[in-house]
């Protein structure tokens, strides 16, 4: 395995009006951060994007979280009270909470935010499915009532899933789900400074001084979110070993996402904190494009997944360190409640079945395109790997190399590949989305309103709300169970397995969160 070395002179990279240049009262008031990949979209609700999900940290608040041990707390909220028949939810805001231009939150504004979020994200579209209104009961209380209790429903809109329910100005909230908001007010403890934003290239935030964080410590999404710092910078830098030897000379404060190869040399850094992007990991998924030939086509999905060999893909964004990945053929996270292994027999690594299933499957030659990032190093070698399998195999299969924004942007497109559409992308999600059938986006059948390569399965559906509703553990053990076969049956994505991606800053950090992404709040310089 090749290793690389540190770069210096990394300030090239950085653009001069960036704190780095400024005195340094003023820098020590900074936190310099490089995200992941590019911040292209500025929806956390019409994109699932982790860029566009961490920006969203930043600038919005929600009515609950869930703190470390996944117990959801109130946030926004001040508490909430529950009928006696289990259907009624009645949640107060507590006091203080104000948007960027200083307009009051209220519960007009949160009812709306929460049906845009709900009728895109994957939790939030099986939870509004038991709703039978959400309104505000007055300026100070959301009223939300179902058809029938869902004990898990707060949970549900206190974890969020690729996409979190964060809270908007009604006007905002208002907008059609499936078009881009263009008003980025908030009410979080940073506001976004949109005259400063370079699409794929920089960010700004300034703290906000009207912002009244809950006495509890910060933990998790919940908690005191408290802004020590009077702006955070976000900077691009696609070349990692660029971004490590800007860490290393303290040209920039926290790099988001290290590169495993780079992990072992930062370590030697006693300047230098290593820690998890997150703690429960990463599990990488190889998603088809449901819509159009070749992979609307079952049997050419099988043929795919048989071919399969996760080391593989492991190993291409690993750098070659064992410890940095996991091998789980579950659909559901290993080591968890359901990450079970069953199924597997559809993914053996084997080509020549991989080749009598696709020759099975009426296959005409059809192209596969292939969207791969060339700037996001923890996905992009997956598509190479991928490439590789599907021309092995037989698959006239075509490589498309761009910047994760354009990947981003592209993967909406719901057009054939002659028209600019797609076949199959790779991404990876924490752990934490991927815990229960009713979260897991990779695996719902919804259709039209399905994460991306809208997936449609009725069957996967039912049996979905049957264990939403199931009246015991092992009643949802079973229908988890059958939920997994099902999955290794109509091949929805393939999983790659989980990756741990580490994250790293400067020692003179503290209060740095380690959880399920970069937030902002609670990090102060010593």
């Amino acid at each position: 395995m090749r290793r690389r070395t540190l770069l210096g002179g990394a300030a090239a990279v950085l653009p001069s009006r960036f704190a780095i240049a400024q005195p340094a009262r003023t820098r020590a008031k900074t936190l310099l951060f490089v995200p992941q990949a590019n911040l292209t979209l500025l929806d956390p609700v019409f994109t699932t994007a982790q860029p566009t999900v961490n920006h969203g940290w930043a600038i919005y608040d929600l009515l609950f979280g869930v703190n470390g041990k996944f117990e959801p707390k109130p946030q926004m909220a001040e508490g909430y009270t529950l009928s006696e028949d289990g259907r009624t939810y009645l949640i107060k805001l507590r006091d203080g909470l104000k948007f960027h231009n200083g307009e009051p939150v209220r519960a007009q504004d949160c009812a709306p935010s929460l049906n845009r979020w709900a009728a895109r994200e994957t939790l939030g579209q099986t939870m509004w499915k038991f709703v039978d209104e959400c309104v505000a009961a007055d300026d100070k209380t959301l009223k939300i009532t179902l058809k029938q209790p869902v004990p898990t429903f707060i949970g549900a809109i206190a974890r969020g899933g690729a996409s979190v329910a964060f809270i908007m100005p009604e006007h905002i909230a208002k907008t059609d789900p499936f078009k881009q908001i263009n008003d980025t007010t908030g009410s979080g403890p940073y506001k976004f400074l949109k005259d400063e934003f370079v699409a794929g290239a920089s960010a700004a935030y300034a703290r906000n001084e009207a912002y009244v964080p809950r006495s509890e410590p910060a933990d998790w999404m919940t908690g005191g979110k408290v802004a020590h710092f009077d702006r955070i910078e976000w900077q691009v830098i696609s070349d990692s070993a660029t971004a490590a030897a800007a860490l290393r000379s303290g040209e920039i404060d926290w790099y988001e996402h290290v590169q495993p190869d780079l992990v072992p040399m930062l370590r030697l850094d006693s300047n230098i904190v290593i820690g998890a992007a997150n703690p429960t990991g990463f599990n990488c998924v190889l998603r088809f494009n449901h819509l159009h030939p070749p992979f609307n086509n079952v049997q050419v999905r099988r043929a795919v997944m048989m071919a399969v060999n996760q080391t593989d893909y492991m190993e291409s964004i690993s750098g070659g360190e064992r410890s940095a990945y996991e091998l789980c053929m579950s659909v559901f996270p290993c080591g968890t409640r359901y990450g079970v292994e069953v199924g597997q027999e559809a993914m053996q690594a084997n080509l020549d079945k991989a080749r009598a299933i696709l020759k099975s499957s009426g296959y005409n030659g059809e192209k596969a395109v292939i969207l791969s990032p060339t700037d996001l190093t923890t996905v992009g070698p997956l598509g190479d790997v991928t490439h590789d399998i599907l021309q092995k195999i037989g698959i006239n299969s075509e490589l498309v190399a761009t910047d994760w924004g354009t990947v981003v942007q592209r993967r909406i497109s719901r057009e054939p590949v002659e028209k600019g559409g797609w076949s199959i992308i790779h991404t990876w999600g924490p752990s934490t989305i991927r815990f229960t059938p009713a979260e897991h986006s990779q695996i719902r059948g919804l259709g039209p309103t399905a994460w991306f390569g809208w997936y449609k399965d009725d069957t996967m559906e039912d049996l979905t709300r049957q264990w939403l509703l199931a009246q015991s553990p092992a009643d949802q053990d079973r229908l988890a169970r059958t939920i997994q076969l099902r999955a290794y049956d109509q091949v929805p994505y393939v999983p790659l397995g989980l990756i741990h991606i580490r994250t790293a800053w400067r020692r003179d950090l503290t209060g740095v969160i380690e959880a399920t992404g970069p937030y902002m709040w609670n990090i102060r310089r010593v």
